[in-house]
């Protein structure tokens, strides 16, 4: 592994995959959250998915008094505009897009790589859906908001402006309010990107419904 190369945990399909999807988890979290939902999606074997659940650095979090815990950025303050820290958020979508590159050299076309993010990971996907010079297959965005938001249209391509987003969000969340999430759906719906938003009875969490609700988009998606 080179020091640019997140490690991860990955999950195989049955038959060759011939589509992935890279799934990054939320603050002080691990790529061992989120893996155990794979069986639950109840994806048919035809698809071969394989699943690429990579770990975020380890760094000091600002709001959680300095405390090192695995994170994609650190948090400053929770401030809309500046919640996440730009420059951690720019070295982990780099540290990313090398996992898409990698999943492309093995064989995965761009097209039929989804890229999937929850909270912190969220605001990766995000990050990176305008601005990678690469037509990617879709990103689910999940609890999630955007990081500074008002660099949007300078910033965005036109690339993967079709792409599928599916973003959804707990309409109890106290972590990441709701409106944060629905700021972000209409920054990209307002710069013209293929964008859905959804809201479920949860908090800061995902529930089966939306889960259920994932296999389904993933299947039109990758179909």
């Amino acid at each position: 592994m080179t020091p640019t190369q997140l490690p991860y945990v990955d999950i195989t399909p049955v038959q060759p995959a011939d589509a992935c999807v890279i799934w990054l988890h939320g603050l002080g979290d691990s790529g061992h959250g989120f893996a155990p939902i794979v069986p639950e999606l109840k994806l048919p074997e035809s698809m071969s998915v394989r699943f690429v659940f990579p770990h975020a650095p380890e760094r000091p979090v600002t709001v959680n008094g300095g405390m090192r815990m695995r994170a994609w950025y650190d948090i400053k303050t929770l401030d809309f505009e500046s919640r996440a820290d730009l420059d951690g958020v720019l070295t982990s979508a780099a540290m990313v897009e090398k996992l898409i590159d990698a999943e492309i050299a093995n064989g995965i076309a761009p097209e039929r790589i989804v890229l999937a993010g929850f909270s912190q990971g969220g605001v990766i996907a995000l990050h990176l859906l305008p601005r990678i010079a690469k037509k990617i297959a879709g990103v689910i965005a999940l609890s999630t908001y955007m990081c500074e938001p008002s660099r949007l249209p300078k910033e965005a391509t036109d690339i993967n402006k079709s792409t599928p987003v599916m973003m959804a969000h707990g309409d109890q969340d106290e972590v990441v309010p709701v409106f944060m999430g629905n700021a972000a759906y209409q920054a990209l719906k307002d710069n013209g990107f293929n964008v859905t938003w959804q809201t479920y009875t949860m908090q800061h969490n995902v529930c089966m419904q939306e889960l259920n609700d994932i296999s389904v988009w993933l299947q039109k998606v990758l179909a």
